[in-house]
């Protein structure tokens, strides 16, 4: 590895021990007529714990997982960018980089392609070269999709850090999170980065704490018999295709500007609840009391907020919603405020369990991931009936489990002690829940349900090492 400071590229070693890479080179020089100049990898992720509290400006608990996107790459001779996938079900698509458009829309959610098109739009408006360069690429990925694994964030940054390779932007682990998670939102999610820097700042064997301006990442080292098992709900949530991401989004925004009022900060300016705290100087738990104090009603009309704000209603629409949340007539402000604080202790509760590793302290963790899910269940609202399912029978097992990523389907992470229980657990859910959902799929088993440890992040592999794959 060179490894500079927080630049990185890394020379691939071994390369023919990698099926993976070996078949996405061959694809790739079947597809061009030609060997690709660089591969990217990288990793989707799991997170621990800390859901849906990044966006509000709080830490989170995330790692890399083994499931990657991978890109075999090389420059155009032309402006155009070539896209191909070796999953045939993904269809080709090639456009001019100098005048394309991402457009969001679709029942379905985005295309493929449109979340590549992302981290290229992000590269060239970071660099702003004078002539933008083509690229032939093909895509290989083994993170199941709409699974809340990220592996669409994946893509974005997997594309960002191709895109910058070719411009000869500094490969600077920060810079580059910091752009994937500013691009995405082209495709209309208001994530809060923590895809895009898990995806950067990962480490082997650690999960990152990872914490917000700036953005910096302390690794976590985790109990020596903790054992994550991921358990795919088979339900598909792919959060680009409704509103329900973007509209708890906006709930926590509308929340954190109605305390702000209430304690008399610009709340024009003020949205996210980490900023709000630091302005009036409060503890976490104080925040929670403000929060038992001021947001009282279970949901808020439209109506009544365009009251307490003394604005109307293109104000309102304009300026406090998006796109794809500008009908919403209800707002549940005083559930999500008190899940992101409430998360947030567990958050700081949890990394102080694991840094001790004090007798007793996987058992603390796992009852810390039960209470996340129930509060994202209850307050949160985005669970669903199969991560539910998963999540009882996890308790009948003595395994902490929590839904992971975004929800409405997806995936648990799963919290065993030992490697004998891990086995047990993953043995029991393949015979009691998976066999009746997948027996007329003809799914791997080990492919839905997996132990894992935390990898690495994003990485490069040079022409060299690619070219010794076809000799």
């Amino acid at each position: 590895m060179i490894d500079c400071g927080d630049t990185f590229v890394q020379i691939l070693e071994a390369p023919t021990k990698c099926m993976r890479v070996s078949q996405l080179v061959k694809h790739f020089r079947n597809e061009f007529n030609r060997i690709p100049s660089f591969i990217v990898r990288c990793s989707g992720r799991v997170n621990l714990i800390g859901e849906h509290v990044d966006y509000c400006g709080y830490p989170v608990l995330p790692m890399a997982i083994e499931q990657t996107i991978l890109l075999a790459v090389a420059p155009s001779d032309d402006n155009l960018i070539h896209m191909k996938n070796i999953d045939p079900k993904y269809k080709p698509f090639k456009c001019n980089i100098n005048s394309f458009d991402i457009d969001p829309s679709g029942s379905c959610g985005p295309e493929w392609y449109k979340y590549f098109l992302c981290g290229v739009k992000g590269i060239v408006e970071y660099a702003k070269p004078s002539k933008p360069k083509g690229m032939m690429v093909v895509l290989s990925g083994n993170i199941p999709p709409a699974s809340g694994l990220s592996s669409s964030s994946a893509v974005v940054s997997a594309s960002v850090l191709c895109s910058a390779y070719l411009h000869h932007v500094p490969l600077v682990k920060q810079t580059l999170a910091t752009i994937s998670a500013d691009c995405e939102r082209y495709i209309g999610t208001q994530g809060g980065g923590m895809d895009q820097a898990i995806a950067y700042l990962a480490k082997q064997g650690c999960a990152q704490f990872i914490e917000w301006e700036p953005l910096r990442a302390s690794s976590i080292t985790l109990p020596k018999d903790a054992v994550f098992v991921i358990a795919n709900s088979l339900a598909v949530a792919n959060k680009a295709a409704t509103s329900d991401f973007n509209q708890r989004v906006i709930e926590c925004r509308l929340a954190c500007r109605l305390l702000a009022k209430k304690t008399q900060v610009n709340w024009r300016e003020t949205w996210r609840f980490s900023d709000l705290q630091n302005i009036i100087g409060f503890t976490m738990e104080e925040m929670e009391t403000l929060v038992e104090e001021h947001l009282t009603q279970q949901d808020y009309s439209r109506q009544e907020l365009l009251g307490i704000f003394e604005i109307d209603k293109e104000d309102f629409v304009q300026n406090l919603l998006t796109n794809n949340t500008r009908d919403a007539q209800s707002f549940k402000l005083r559930q999500r405020a008190l899940h992101v604080f409430q998360e947030s202790i567990r958050v700081r509760k949890f990394i102080e369990v694991a840094e001790h590793q004090t007798d007793g302290a996987i058992q603390v963790m796992q009852q810390l991931m039960r209470q996340s899910h129930e509060s994202l269940k209850i307050l949160y609202e985005c669970s669903h009936p199969r991560l539910d399912k998963l999540v009882e029978i996890s308790d009948s097992m003595n395994v902490g489990a929590r839904l992971t990523g975004a929800g409405w389907g997806g995936c648990i992470v799963a919290l065993c002690e030992g490697n004998e229980k891990s086995a047990e657990y993953i043995n029991y859910l393949k015979e009691h829940f998976y066999g009746c959902i997948l027996e007329s799929q003809g799914r791997n088993l080990d492919e839905v349900v997996f132990a894992t440890n935390p990898q690495r992040g994003a990485e490069l592999y040079l022409t060299d090492a690619t070219r010794n794959i076809m000799e």
